[in-house]
């Protein structure tokens, strides 16, 4: 809004916007120095002393629970860590009071920072102080006539059922929370079903099976879809406690009815835990039903669904008992995946792309030329380059099945297209793939068909692929060694000294660095230094600090057994340019001329 005068008639609008502007600025400068405040808690706390902290400090911020929620989730993290504080141990439950006020809040970061530091201090109780005053805190809160301090009482159930040790009272924090998992509010209902997978494994057998699992299957069941899908989240937790014949009898109808949930919520949940349930059951039912149920969730309509499902491929398939996987693969996964490879949603491509190779480990050498090279053919040529950089970043596992020769023959052509593929995290893959492939293919059918790529990459356009393409380098003369290093690789990359570009000038340096190490004093001495000498003339700063920094890496490697080049070549040029103009020349001069001084 202009600037308006007394005279017109919007002006008090104008005063009064201004108004509530300066009171929002000083609202927040009053909100920032207290949370500044609540920052620096600990530090009061240690000029008070334990004694004074419990009985004047925790009372005072106990007051503080009108504040702004920002100040209110600050002050409950800070008591969470505030036991050496109060005293240790033995005065935790002085903590407990601030805590439950804030996790009755309204505001649910707040409570679950408040919860969080609970179950902190909580596991520190004795059995004894559990009894004592943790469990009447929880009792409160299980009772509290808000929905807030029901929900957070959840989240305490476990710390409590752990600490009290053996006796009634467990028995009474199971019922505790069977109320919980049948409150009226959703709200508390959901907190509930996401804490059954964490208490599970606590609890004691006849617990668990006459409190714990009843609740379960009812908030299985649940009107709300986010209450089932956290039920169903708990399902491998439950199914890895139980034998095989409970788990078939309690575990499987939540997992069949799930994975037909009307929601596709629900069903995405289950896709997510169906590879934790292939090692709990008989393999009976794997055979006869989770197969195919797992079949079912990769042709599901949801997108989602489906995605979760190809994200699971490995671990499902990785599970089946080995007599009947080939041909559960084969009859059931295997007519999904063809159809997946050329689905309407890339994030399902991208998935499968992901754990679609992993395929080939269980159907051998013949089938996996058969059926699987033609897909891996069509996703390194999909349109989406995710799905052609996952099946690139898993190459290695169909050369390990189907041979060097084979992949060659199939699929390196379409990897040379994807070395310059427009772009740049395709061939960033490719280029870390390089070194395995040179393992497979050797150096004289690799010097055929991918040295001008790896040269190519040195002056790449991009900074990640010219970093990535020096350190290629260097793991390929590993690989292959010095001979071939002298012969295929330094005379391309020395050349590049003389190149107008000053980023490639640059390349050379940086290449150098590489494989300095790599190829040895005497290459260094022989081939490399008298260029890198030579570039110390260079007309722009960049390169000469460059220059500066890479001989001293030089000077390390020849220091051995050629000290006297080091005193001879490097260290005169080295004191040139700690003279340069560049302030910069000059630093990296000095630090390098440190080294070979040392």
């Amino acid at each position: 809004m202009a600037s308006l005068g007394p005279e017109d008639d919007l002006y008090p609008i104008q005063v009064l916007i201004d108004e509530l502007r300066n009171d929002d600025e000083q609202r927040n400068e009053d909100v920032q120095l207290r949370l500044n405040s609540i920052k620096r808690l600990s530090t009061i706390s240690l000029a008070l002393g334990e004694e004074r902290t419990r009985k004047e400090l925790i009372p005072f911020v106990s007051d503080l629970m009108d504040d702004e929620d920002e100040v209110l989730c600050a002050l409950a993290e800070q008591l969470g860590n505030f036991l050496p504080l109060v005293g240790g141990e033995e005065h935790a439950h002085c903590l407990l009071p601030p805590l439950e006020n804030l996790a009755t809040v309204e505001e649910t970061v707040v409570r679950e920072k408040a919860v969080e530091s609970l179950r902190t201090i909580g596991a520190q109780h004795s059995s004894a102080d559990v009894e004592t005053h943790f469990v009447p805190m929880l009792r409160r809160l299980a009772q509290g006539d808000w929905f807030t301090a029901r929900a957070s009482a959840c989240g305490l159930i476990k710390p409590a059922y752990v600490g009290i040790g053996q006796g009634a009272i467990r028995g009474e924090i199971c019922t505790m929370f069977r109320g919980l998992c049948g409150d009226d509010t959703p709200m508390v209902r959901r907190a509930a079903a996401g804490r059954i997978g964490e208490l599970a494994p606590c609890m004691e057998t006849d617990h668990l099976r006459a409190e714990l699992i009843p609740v379960w299957g009812t908030l299985s069941t649940d009107e709300q879809d986010s209450v089932r899908v956290l039920a169903v989240d708990a399902c491998g937790v439950i199914a890895k406690i139980l034998n095989k014949e409970a788990t078939e009898e309690v575990v499987m109808p939540i997992v069949r009815e799930a994975s037909r949930d009307k929601s596709w919520r629900v069903r995405l949940a289950t896709a997510d835990n169906f590879s934790n349930l292939v090692g709990s059951v008989t393999t009976d039912l794997v055979k006869t039903e989770l197969v195919s149920t797992y079949a079912t969730l990769l042709k599901d309509p949801e997108a989602e669904v489906r995605t979760a499902a190809c994200k699971r491929l490995r671990a499902f398939c990785e599970q089946l008992p080995e007599e009947f996987r080939e041909d559960a693969v084969m009859a059931d996964i295997l007519p999904c995946v063809q159809t997946l490879v050329n689905d309407a949603n890339q994030n399902v491509k991208i998935a499968l792309a992901g754990d679609l190779m992993s395929l080939a480990t269980f159907l051998g050498r013949e089938k996996t030329v058969e059926h699987l090279l033609p897909l891996f053919q069509s996703q390194l040529k999909d349109e989406v380059s995710e799905v052609r950089l996952n099946i690139v970043k898993n190459l290695d596992s169909v050369s390990s099945v189907i041979g060097v020769a084979q992949l060659t023959q199939s699929i390196l052509p379409t990897v040379v297209e994807l070395a310059e593929d427009t772009k740049w995290r395709v061939r960033l893959a490719i280029i870390e793939y390089m070194p395995l492939l040179a393992k497979h293919l050797g150096p004289d059918v690799f010097s055929d068909k991918f040295n001008g790529l790896c040269m190519n990459w040195l002056v790449d356009n991009v900074y990640a692929i010219r970093v990535a393409a020096a350190t290629n380098l260097r793991r390929l003369v590993e690989t292959f060694g010095k001979d071939w290093a002298q012969a295929s690789i330094l005379p391309k990359v020395l050349a590049m000294a003389r190149d107008p570009n000053y980023l490639h000038r640059l390349t050379t340096l940086f290449s150098v660095n590489m494989l300095a190490e790599a190829v040895g004093a005497e290459l260094v001495h022989s081939s490399v230094l008298n260029v890198i000498v030579q570039l110390a003339s260079d007309s722009v700063a960049n390169v000469r600090f460059n220059v500066a920094r890479t001989l001293g890496r030089l000077a390390a490697i020849l220091d051995k057994d050629h000290r006297s080049v080091v005193t001879s070549e490097i260290k005169p040029v080295l004191e040139r340019l700690n003279q340069d103009s560049d302030p910069d020349v000059k630093f990296f001069a000095t630090e390098a001329l440190v080294v070979v001084a040392s």
